[in-house]
Order: C-alpha cells, then structure tokens, then sequence
C-alpha cells in the first residue's frame, strides 16, 4: 500500500481495494498505553525477587503504584519470559492428612524445626528457623556449625523476652529437641512442646511451608564463605521475609502487617492483653 501511494499516486481507498483491505482498518491506530516503564520496573523487581511469581510481583507493583489487573501483568510477565524456574524436587509419600487446628493468635504457637547447607569450603552448618504459626513471622533464624538443646533454650528465651512466652511448641523428634535441657527448659517455663508424629512432617506444616521459601529465596542464591556471612545474610531475609515479603495466604499482607492488624482488631475487641 505503501509504495502504490507513494509510488504510483494512488488514493488510499484505491490502494487498499487492490490488496482488498478496508481503508478503516488500514487507519486505525492503537491506543493502548505505553507499557515501557511498567515492564522496565518489572523486569528490575524479577531481577531482585527472583524466586517471586508473578502474583507476589503484581503486589509489589501495586504497592508502587502501578494500576493494573492480574492478567495484564501475566501477559507482560510472559512476553518478557519471566517465569520463575522449577527446581527438581523430591518425591512425596501419598496419604489422608488430617487438618491442623489453625491458632487464633499471636503466640498461641510457635513452629521450630532446622534448616541444613554447606558453606564453600564444605563445611556444613545448620539454621534453627522459629515461626509464629498465627502471624507467619519469622521470629529467629540462627545459624552456626552446631546447634545443641542448651544453645535452642537460650535462643528461644531472647525470642520470650522481647515477644513474651508462647503456649505451646511443636517440633519433630530431633535429639536436640527431646534433650534434657529442653525437657528442662519447657517444664521451668511452663510452655507445653508437642511432636509430631515420626515421618509426618505435614504435621508441622507452617514451619516446613517457611523452610521451603527460605532454601529457595536465601540458601540456594548464595554462596557462603564463613559463619559471619551466613548469619548476615539470613538475618537480612529474615528481615525481608517480615517486613517486605507478601504473603499469599495472608491476602497479600506481609507477617509484621498481619500481625499489626491483628493486635489493632483484638485491642478494639478488648482482647489482647
């Protein structure tokens, strides 16, 4: 069409009737908005989050502002080839699991169970992960080469100091939880501890849901080079995953947001004490 109009100086309808394209359709011109800076702020938050779909992105975006739906943002997330890559996982005993009685709030229970890694020398090194199960924060991640059940009771009581003492524990069967100085610690403090069943890790659901975003998001993205740069970096996330991290199951909310609407709505109830 171009070149019968420039060339041959024939009117637009008549190029168009040769090529039998109708000549609205030859002028329309599109109106969709200009997607450059959404996809450029996209591409960078891919880039920093870059175990977050696109849902835990579109939260992000619209904490910055940006106004637009979940299928306009799957679409740019598509074209700029952004999905999050699957890792290999393990294989997974089938079974009937029985619901776990939701805690109704802050403290009520806490999860701990132990994450394990390598540092680039090949040594290995274990986290001790703690969770509020009601709120979801994350409330320690300690890290070093050894962790007995003398050094998880001094852990646990920093956390009781600026947190205050939780109802009950859940853990699994490790030796470092069935020890005498936890059997010690709980009966002194009187914070009942229930585990699991062996082989159950559903059991302990929140705490386990947690240490699979934080091998994914944090152990797996870094090389470690010492006990120092570990802990930094853990604490780091830890503080991320509370503070930044929205979480699905909380209708988009971070921990530290629930956890402030939760105390906000009990404190109206005349609840929270």
């Amino acid at each position: 069409m171009a070149w019968a109009i420039e060339k041959k100086g024939y009117s637009q309808r008549r190029a168009c009737g040769l090529i039998g394209l109708e000549p609205k359709t030859h002028r329309y011109a599109s109106t969709r908005p200009d997607d450059a800076g959404i996809r450029a702020r996209l591409r960078a938050l891919a880039g920093e989050r870059r175990r977050f779909g696109y849902r835990r992105l579109l939260i992000l975006l619209r904490r910055e502002g940006a106004s637009l739906n979940h299928k306009k943002l799957f679409r740019l997330y598509r074209e700029e080839r952004l999905a999050v890559r699957r890792r290999g996982g393990r294989k997974r005993a089938l079974g009937t699991r029985a619901p776990m009685t939701l805690p109704q709030e802050p403290n009520q229970r806490w999860s701990l169970d132990f994450v394990s890694d390598v540092l680039a020398d090949g040594r290995r090194f274990r986290v001790l992960v703690v969770v509020d199960d009601f709120t979801r924060e994350c409330l320690a991640l300690v890290a070093d080469t050894s962790l007995s059940g003398r050094r998880v009771a001094r852990e646990l009581d920093r956390i009781i100091v600026s947190r205050g003492r939780p109802l009950v524990i859940v853990s699994d069967n490790g030796t470092e939880l069935t020890s005498h100085a936890i059997l010690h610690w709980q009966e002194d403090r009187g914070i009942e501890w229930h585990y699991i069943a062996p082989g159950k890790p559903q059991q302990n659901g929140f705490v386990e849901s947690l240490n699979g975003r934080f091998r994914d998001e944090c152990l797996n993205e870094h090389l470690f080079r010492g006990l120092p740069s570990v802990r930094r970096i853990v604490e780091a996330w830890r503080i991320d995953y509370n503070l930044q991290r929205p979480h699905t199951s909380l209708g988009g909310l971070t921990p530290n947001e629930f956890a402030t609407r939760s105390r906000q709505d009990q404190n109206q109830n005349g609840l929270w004490l």
